[in-house]
């Protein structure tokens, strides 16, 4: 829980921090559900989604969960929309499911039946840290064009013109100390100079151990912090 002072970058997680948790459970994933068959059917010849099945394929082959639904080496149309559904219900952080998703979402947007919801403070603290010199990313499990998306099409002007660098579990898995220093790498600053927000303790843990600063963020809708808190906490981007 050390500080470093004024932090070259702020790193950010979405879901209970930059966004409620609500919107991405009791919305997005629920449009990306609703409209997988329909996104399947019409986009199955394009190769951006060839290249998510063939990853699916390849996730399939290694899983080891019992219940799994087992997909053939070229995967049917049924056995895809199946084994999505089956990791959707597992609220797994498949990166072929993540990328779809982001695909369906895509679609919402430019129709216009998705409208991000982003809390209140994150406009004008974007802006101030950028006015700082400060640097922005985003850390997030869901795809690097889901996060684009929901920064840009929100109440609020585009935000994406502050943010400078997006990172999804490409990088590494968001409880490991290891995606931490490699996101130090790819920034080219030392891990002490980044500050992660996240409302997941497991997630600034592993930050923490990398020789990031960290605090946990505690925002309207977000889930109960069981026992005593290991992390400092904020409850508005205004207090940093």
């Amino acid at each position: 829980m050390k500080s470093t002072g004024i932090p070259l970058v702020m790193l950010l997680d979405i879901e209970g921090t930059t966004t409620p948790i609500s919107f991405v459970y009791e919305t997005l994933f629920p449009y990306a559900r609703t409209h997988l068959k329909q996104f399947l059917e019409e986009h199955a010849c394009d190769e951006g989604l060839q290249r998510d099945m063939d990853e699916l394929i390849q996730e399939n082959r290694l899983e080891k969960s019992s219940g799994v639904p087992l997909m053939s080496e070229n995967g049917s149309f049924s056995q895809v929309y199946e084994y999505l559904i089956w990791l959707m219900n597992e609220d797994r952080k498949s990166p072929a499911l993540k990328s779809i998703q982001g695909k369906i979402w895509e679609a919402g947007y430019a129709s216009g039946q998705l409208k991000s919801i982003i809390f209140s403070d994150v406009p004008k603290a974007f802006e101030r840290w950028h006015n700082e010199g400060r640097r922005i990313a985003i850390y997030s499990s869901g795809s690097m064009l889901a996060q684009r998306l929901l920064f840009q099409h929100g109440e609020f002007d585009d935000l994406t013109r502050w943010i400078d660098v997006y990172f999804d579990t490409t990088i590494g898995a968001k409880i490991e100390a290891t995606s931490y220093r490699r996101i130090g790498l790819a920034l080219g600053v030392d891990p002490g100079e980044i500050l992660f927000l996240s409302d997941s303790p497991l997630e600034l843990d592993a930050a923490a151990v990398a020789g990031l600063d960290v605090r946990l963020t505690v925002r309207p809708g977000n889930r109960p912090m069981p026992g005593s808190v290991r992390h400092l906490v904020v409850s508005s981007f205004d207090e940093l």
